[in-house]
């Protein structure tokens, strides 16, 4: 067979493919050369992924762990757009979302009260960090509110620790709690953003020369990121989730592409531990840092507060 006798070169509008669908996410059906199926003809596989190129003979596909496949035209059987997966925000939970954050601190104490979970950090690096040291207070707790919430006030006192509630942010807990007497923690407000890890890596594209001074060191789930001091970043992975945080640029390093480039590093890292998902908490009133995941690709899946009783 040869270019021109090639069924998708040569009828691109009959079979849905050609260089109109660059840019498109297509299923493409490809003979592989000197390989045989199981009839006996030549064998066949489908590729999956986003069109990035259709010229000189060879289409490119980029599926969605990051992977291009270069295609010959001459090898397409059939083929055809797609439409785009599905956004991350619509597919999980915010209870199923959060869960994901239990990787990140793995000394932190963690105590089932139904579907909620009490968190508490024994010893605590330098601060306490309200993610790891509130109930996250979603989901059904197996028990009225009011009784959830005395175990929720005597865990905590019991531990040293001043009470504290995650909910999602407008939510029916949150009015609840409110009416209790709760009240929102100052600085407390936070976004969560998500996204598929192929499609952000593809964002991020290449992030310059500080990326050749990232320095990546990796503890079990677990990795860090930084770059002389200048810029740092934390991850972990839960199954096929990568959770990002604690970034930090040295206010005098800023503008040079180097939280890009840490962030790039880890992202790296997550995809060759087999995740697919990447997702971090960032605070509602950080408008640079919003913005700059937002130009990674990354979406807003839900908001989360933090509230303490009043007194």
């Amino acid at each position: 067979m040869t270019q021109a006798d090639g069924p998708a070169f040569r009828h691109p509008t009959r079979s849905g493919l050609g260089p109109q669908v660059v840019g498109q996410r297509v299923v493409v059906r490809r003979v592989l050369p000197g390989k045989t199926g199981p009839t006996g003809g030549p064998a066949m596989t489908d590729v999956l992924g986003i069109c990035e190129s259709w010229g000189d003979g060879v289409v490119v596909v980029r599926r969605e762990d990051g992977t291009a496949v270069e295609i010959a035209t001459a090898d397409i059987v059939s083929g055809k757009p797609v439409p785009p997966r599905p956004s991350a925000r619509l597919r999980f939970s915010v209870r199923e979302s959060e869960g994901h954050a239990a990787p990140l601190w793995p000394g932190v104490v963690r105590e089932p009260l139904g579907e909620w979970e009490l968190r508490t950090e024994p010893q605590p690096a330098d601060r306490l960090r309200k993610r790891a040291n509130s109930c996250l207070a979603m989901g059904d707790p197996g028990m009225p509110l009011d009784s959830a919430a005395d175990a929720v006030v005597s865990f905590y006192r019991a531990h040293g620790r001043p009470p504290m509630v995650q909910v999602e942010a407008d939510s029916d807990d949150e009015r609840w709690f409110e009416s209790a007497g709760w009240q929102p923690v100052a600085g407390g407000d936070a976004l969560f953003l998500v996204g598929s890890l192929s499609r952000v890596r593809r964002r991020l594209g290449t992030v310059g020369p500080a990326e050749a001074d990232v320095e990546v060191d990796v503890e079990g789930p677990r990795a860090t990121a930084a770059i002389a001091g200048r810029a740092v970043a934390k991850a972990a992975v839960d199954g096929d989730w990568l959770g990002i945080h604690s970034l930090h640029v040295d206010p005098a390093a800023r503008r040079q592409g180097l939280a890009r480039a840490v962030t790039g590093a880890l992202l790296e890292w997550g995809a060759e531990q087999g995740a697919l998902t990447v997702w971090l908490h960032v605070e509602t009133g950080n408008a640079p840092a919003i913005a700059l995941y937002e130009s990674m690709g990354l979406e807003v899946h839900h908001g989360c507060r933090y509230l303490a009783p009043a007194g």
